[in-house]
Parts: structure tokens; C-alpha cells; sequence
């Protein structure tokens, strides 16, 4: 046998070592996992929640923390605004409309390990509508006069009266389902049956949420794993919070000032959608000078609403001349009813008996869009010869207490986040002190049909009433900004209804 000696050459060693170092680093990185994608996600929310549970207080900000991802209703609304089922699979309403049928989903807990059932939804209905009830909307359920339980997935509510909304309205935050053994603590420890958990409360800082493992729908199951609602009231700090990356979302921007200091930025995107929030400035009809129509008239011909739009909210907003939106089935543009004109709202105001104009002050909530909507109007009246004061108010608390409680102002400025909520002048009492016979008739009569088409001639009607009559000064409805990592999806781009629906969020590539 012949041994033969090989020496190889400096060339052919460097390159022998070289193809030794890529082979290594490829087997380095087969036993490197790739990276995983992230279950996290810190949301930023202009308000703090007064509490967590959306069935015994009305502020917004519960429903944005809690509907859809803690709690669940029987139906719920998509992103579209239409309404889907959820802890109800079913329905049927008899020809009479007095008697809803539901089915419901089995095997349903809440996260506790309580029972879903026909007995839990009576419980949380029976609570929404009984005489010591709370509830923000408690109206909802007035016709609802006995409910039955066949069996554990059968409910049947019999009603007084036909309630043509009531399917609709069964989808609101104020209608979740809540766990009988638990319900009173859900104001600070929420318990449902959604995609995800409570996990804790910081007073003043955030609220945390974490996914439940456990959730009876595998298809809707949440893809993160933990969500964090940080509460940051000052724009500025909202802006700085995003770009330095401690926020990966603001649903809801607080200032339209500020949304073109993202153009160009590498990691986030900004979104315009469409809201329910109205901008209106409601008046105490019941105290004068605002009980004349003519003076209300007056001051509503005295706004330029673009103007308003412009000062308060950086031109992005779209007019309105009563209490709906372009986005409400039957909407009418009444912006044309009483249009802006100085001299003739003079002239109104002297048919009334004010040729030389009134003074009043108007209570102001401490949120952008108030105050600076107020200064507009400020200068838009005095162009009348009306004087406006401004009067900053605390929200929620003292506003509530002075506006809803206590019926203690000339005039107020809010946005009405609520959809389809023009029967609020129909409640009594309500804020505004006005009194229609023939508008409480049409929303009675509205109830009276499911049919859309009817539906919609009627609301067609009640706006016009609301234009001509402007218990409140109908200004503009605030779009939603919008914004957030561009590796996000699934985050609401519009909002039929306020709020933050999760369990479809992810992060992409």
C-alpha cells in the first residue's frame, strides 16, 4: 500500500477554514429559534374608567376597557355595526313581537368557573331592569315584563310592548351578561366570559388583562396574551409615549393638532375613522332665555359650524344639524335648516325681546374639544351682541352632578358617544328640559316596528323636529384618530359603538 502525504496550500487552508466557519454558523443558527412573535400590547386611553363594570355606570371609558374583551352580551356589534351573536347562538321573535326566543351557547363559564346559562342571563337581565337597577340604560329593558328559563339554553323574555331595538340594544356594554355570585364586585374585580381576564388595577395608572386560556370560542380566541390599558389625560405626553415606543397604541388620539408629527415615522401609522361622538351644546330648555325656540334659533344661525370645526378639532370633523350621524341608518343632512347668518339670528333674537343680546355662562368639561369649541362660540356670539362666559368643569364628576343631577346650567358642550341615541329628548327627565310631545311620539312609535324602512322614515322625521327646535346646538361629529404600530392588525379603524375589541389583535411582521 502506498501512503500519500497531502500538504495543501495557504490558498486552498483559508478556504477549507472559511467553508468550516459558514457551515458552523449555519448549524448555530438551526439551533437558534426564530424569533417569536409578539403576545404583548400597551394601549393608551385619554380617560381612566371610573369603574369596570359598564352595567351600573355610564362613562365610556368602562366600556372601552371591559365590552367584548372581559364581558359579553347575548348578541354583540361588529365593526361594521352590525349585530352578530354571541352568548345567544339564536333568536326567534313571534309575529306579535312580544316574545324573544333565545338559544344559547353551551358550555359557556365565566372566568370563575360559574355557569353560563339561562338562569345567569335572567339574573343579569333582571338586574339590568329591576326597581333598584342602576343600570345606565336601564329603558332598554323597561318593556321586558317576565322572563322564563325552560331550560339551561333556552331564554324567553315576554314583553309589554313591541321594542323594535331591543336586539340591537342587547348588544350595548350597558346589557353585558354578569355572574350572579360575583356581579357586585365587578365594578373593581369585572368577571365575564371573554376572551380575557382581569388582572389588575393601578388607580391612576392602568389596567391589566391577561387571556383566558379557557374561552368557550376557540374560533374568537385571543392571540395575545396580555394587554395593558395605560391612562395618559395630556396629549403631549400621549405623542411622547408613542414615538419613545412605551405606547404600541392610542385608539383614540386626543389631539388632531398633533397627528402630523407621525408623518414620517418609521414604526407608526396613523388612521381616520368614523365615531358616534357628537359635539353638541346642549341648553336647559326649561330656563329662560332659552325656553323661546326663537333665541335657541338665534344662536344656532350665530355659528359657522366650520369655523368651530376648525378651532376645535383641526378642521377633521363633519358637520351636523341635529342629533345623528352620516353613519345612522335614515341619517338626513340638516345642516341647511338653520344656517349660519348673523343678521338673521340678530333678528330673532329682537322678535324674541333681546334687540340688545343676554349674558350667560356655559359649563365647559375639562376635554379639548370642549373648552376650545366654547371659544369659538364665544366669539361667534358676541357678534350678536350675546355674551358667553366660560365656566371650566371637572369631568365626570362635577359635570355630572351639576349637568345630569342637579339640572344646574345655562349650557354645556359634549360629545354624545352614543350610538343611535337621538331618543335621549324624549327621556324624562333628561339634561336638556325639553319637552315634545310630538318627537316622544315618534320614538315611541319608532319601537313599534322592526321594519328598517319604517324605521328609518321615522327617524327622518325626528330630525327634523330636532333641527328646527335645536334644544342643543348641534356642532360636528369628532372623527377617531388613530395611532399605532404598523405591526399591529386587527385594531378598530372606526367605532359604530366606543370601545377597544381585542381578541382579534396580533402582531404581524
Amino acid at each position: 500500500m502506498i501512503k500519500v502525504s497531502f500538504v495543501p496550500s495557504a490558498r486552498f487552508a483559508r478556504q477549507l477554514s472559511l467553508t468550516a466557519a459558514l457551515a458552523g454558523g449555519l448549524i448555530m443558527a438551526a439551533m437558534v429559534p426564530a424569533e417569536a412573535a409578539k403576545t404583548t400590547l400597551v394601549l393608551g386611553m385619554s380617560v381612566e374608567p371610573t369603574g369596570l363594570d359598564p352595567t351600573i355606570a355610564a362613562p365610556v371609558a368602562i366600556g372601552q376597557v371591559t365590552w367584548q374583551n372581559v364581558f359579553e352580551g347575548l348578541v354583540t356589534i361588529d365593526q361594521a355595526g352590525k349585530i352578530r351573536p354571541q352568548l345567544a347562538k339564536s333568536w326567534e321573535i313571534s309575529p306579535d313581537g312580544l316574545t324573544y326566543t333565545f338559544k344559547l351557547q353551551a358550555g359557556v363559564t365565566f372566568h370563575d368557573g360559574e355557569a353560563f346559562d339561562a338562569a345567569s342571563a335572567k339574573y343579569s337581565l333582571d338586574r339590568a331592569r329591576g326597581a333598584d337597577s342602576v343600570n345606565p340604560q336601564k329603558r332598554f329593558f323597561a318593556s321586558i315584563a317576565s322572563i322564563d328559563t325552560p331550560d339551561a339554553e333556552t331564554l324567553v323574555l315576554h314583553l309589554s310592548a313591541p321594542t323594535g331595538s331591543l336586539i340591537y340594544w342587547l348588544g350595548w356594554p350597558a346589557s353585558v351578561m354578569v355572574a350572579p355570585k360575583t356581579a357586585a364586585d365587578d365594578k373593581v374585580t369585572p368577571i365575564g366570559t371573554g376572551p380575557f381576564k382581569f388582572a389588575g388595577w393601578s388607580k391612576g395608572t392602568k389596567v391589566e388583562l391577561e387571556k383566558n386560556a379557557d374561552y368557550w370560542n376557540k374560533a374568537a380566541a385571543a392571540k395575545l396574551d396580555k394587554v395593558t390599558f395605560r391612562f395618559i389625560a395630556d396629549p403631549q405626553a400621549q405623542a411622547a409615549a408613542l414615538k419613545s415606543g412605551d405606547l404600541d397604541a392610542f385608539p383614540e388620539f386626543a389631539a388632531p393638532e398633533l397627528m402630523n408629527s407621525f408623518d414620517g415615522d418609521a414604526r407608526l401609522v396613523t388612521r381616520i375613522g368614523n365615531t358616534e361622538l357628537k359635539v353638541v351644546a346642549g341648553m336647559n330648555n326649561a330656563r329662560k332665555p332659552f325656553d323661546d325656540k326663537r333665541v335657541r334659533q338665534a344662536l344656532m344661525m350665530a355659528i359657522d359650524r366650520k369655523t368651530v370645526i376648525d378651532g376645535a378639532w383641526s378642521g377633521l370633523g363633519t358637520p351636523i344639524g341635529s342629533h345623528y350621524t352620516p353613519n345612522d341608518p335614515g341619517y338626513q343632512d340638516m345642516t341647511d335648516v338653520l344656517p349660519y347668518d348673523v343678521e338673521k339670528a340678530k333678528a330673532l333674537l329682537a322678535e324674541a325681546g333681546y334687540p340688545n343680546g343676554f349674558t350667560f355662562t356655559i359649563k365647559s368639561p375639562q376635554m379639548a374639544y370642549a373648552p376650545r369649541s366654547a371659544e369659538v362660540m364665544q366669539a361667534m356670539f358676541a357678534e350678536i351682541g350675546v355674551t358667553m362666559n366660560i365656566e371650566p368643569t371637572e369631568f365626570p364628576a362635577k359635570w355630572v352632578q351639576d349637568i345630569m343631577k342637579d339640572r344646574n346650567f345655562d349650557m354645556t358642550v359634549v360629545a354624545h358617544a352614543e350610538p343611535l341615541d337621538i331618543d335621549i329628548y324624549a327621556r324624562d327627565p333628561y339634561y336638556f328640559n325639553y319637552k315634545n310631545p310630538t318627537f316622544n311620539a315618534l320614538m315611541k312609535k319608532v319601537q313599534e316596528t322592526a321594519d328598517p324602512a319604517a324605521q328609518n322614515a321615522i327617524y327622518g322625521e325626528a330630525q327634523k323636529i330636532l333641527a328646527e327646535d335645536v334644544p342643543a346646538l348641534y356642532l360636528f361629529v369628532m372623527p377617531k384618530l388613530g395611532v399605532w404600530d404598523k405591526k399591529l392588525k386587527g385594531l378598530w379603524e372606526s367605532e359604530p359603538i366606543p370601545s377597544n375589541v381585542l381578541s382579534g389583535v396580533s402582531w404581524g411582521d
